[in-house]
């Protein structure tokens, strides 16, 4: 199912990966500081950045491209899959915080917890933390769908309310009395598993894992496309009262591949927070799940591949952008997704002769429509 499921570009892309993630962590380990092959350690952890974003955006495309649903709170799941594992980071701090307290973190001290909240048990088990990672952001998808698409809630409504549900996590995070930091959020990490977060080799091995997650969330999400119930999916997107109407339970259908999408969100949040350091509830902002959109449709909607180019180089240009002029990334970003939906309908690799392909054949992936 695994093979048949696999295309050409998904064999170009996995190679183009393994290399990247074989050649990053070469370079940075056992080249010299300031030569010409030289990967600073700085890169190697926003190049892991970029990767979780890229898992972020097959999250999104899996749903959008395939199934027609546009979230545009998918920032929640991934800031939620982060909280699970800032909370193991916090709690493999221990003695070693600034108020010396084995069981509470600094923040709880600072706030006079008396004890740990019964939500952070568990939470000292890195298995426990990888697990809640992906089981919160799939239960909280879950619930969530299941009201909304019983409900037949559809379209620009559902867009609505995926971003008052984002929106109503970032209040709700921003509290002190919620026991997750407050405004501050989780920061001050010392290590994972044993390992020093500041050392080379430990930034190259979460480097390393996020381009495993990526490679394993693409094949799930190429399985998913490629199997009967990816047929079924973009019937659904393309006409949902005739899928329905053939007796296809549709909201069955939305309902899992809604969750599955939630759970890869998870995994790319907990992935990201041990290589920036930090969480907070900033990462539930509204705006961040409209930029995550807008990396889909600059690499193309509909392609998985284009998801990731999009939010690898959407961010690329961000981080160089806003070293140079960063007052104006905003419009810059913005004037970008007006020029790709005016010039670039299907995205930047969308509308490349060779990325063209029949779903129907098998041999590629359902072209993007419009939202509707």
């Amino acid at each position: 199912m695994l093979l048949k499921s696999l295309d050409a570009r998904s064999y170009v892309f996995l190679v183009v990966l393994a290399v990247f993630a074989a050649a990053v962590p070469i370079l940075n380990l056992t080249q010299a500081p300031g030569t010409a092959l030289h990967v600073p350690n700085y890169m190697v952890a926003l190049f892991g950045k970029y990767l979780c974003y890229a898992l972020l955006a097959l999250s999104v495309d899996l749903i959008w491209g395939y199934a027609g649903i546009l979230s545009l709170g998918h920032g929640a799941f991934f800031a939620l899959g982060g909280y699970a594992m800032g909370m193991h980071l916090m709690r493999e701090i221990g003695p070693r915080g600034v108020y010396g307290n084995p069981e509470l973190p600094d923040f709880m001290v600072f706030l006079n917890y008396q004890e740990l909240p019964w939500f952070w048990l568990g939470f000292d088990m890195f298995w426990f933390a990888a697990l809640m990672a992906m089981v919160v952001p799939g239960l909280l998808a879950f619930v969530f769908g299941f009201l909304a698409f019983r409900s037949r809630v559809t379209g620009v409504y559902l867009s609505i309310i995926t971003q008052a549900m984002t929106y109503a996590l970032l209040l709700a995070f921003f509290r002190n009395d919620m026991g997750f930091g407050g405004n501050n959020g989780l920061t001050d990490f010392k290590d994972v598993l044993g390992f020093d977060l500041q050392a080379p080799e430990t930034r190259a091995g979460l480097f390393v894992a996020s381009a495993i997650a990526l490679a394993l969330g693409y094949l799930v999400c190429r399985v998913v496309v490629a199997s009967r119930a990816g047929k079924i999916l973009v019937s659904i997107r393309d006409s949902e009262s005739r899928a329905r109407f053939l007796g296809y339970r549709v909201e069955g259908y939305k309902l899992f591949v809604f969750t599955l999408s939630a759970m890869l969100a998870g995994v790319a949040g907990a992935l990201y927070v041990p290589q920036v350091g930090i969480i907070n509830p900033g990462e539930f902002a509204p705006a961040n799940s409209i930029e995550i959109v807008i990396w889909v449709a600059v690499g193309g909607r509909g392609l998985l591949v284009g998801a990731v180019v999009g939010a690898i180089l959407v961010n690329a240009a961000k981080t160089l952008f806003t070293g140079i002029l960063p007052d104006y990334w905003l419009f810059a970003l913005g004037a970008l997704f007006i020029g790709v939906t005016l010039f670039l309908p299907k995205g930047v690799l969308g509308g490349l002769p060779f990325m063209q392909g029949g779903f129907r054949s098998g041999k590629g992936s359902p072209q993007a429509k419009p939202a509707e």
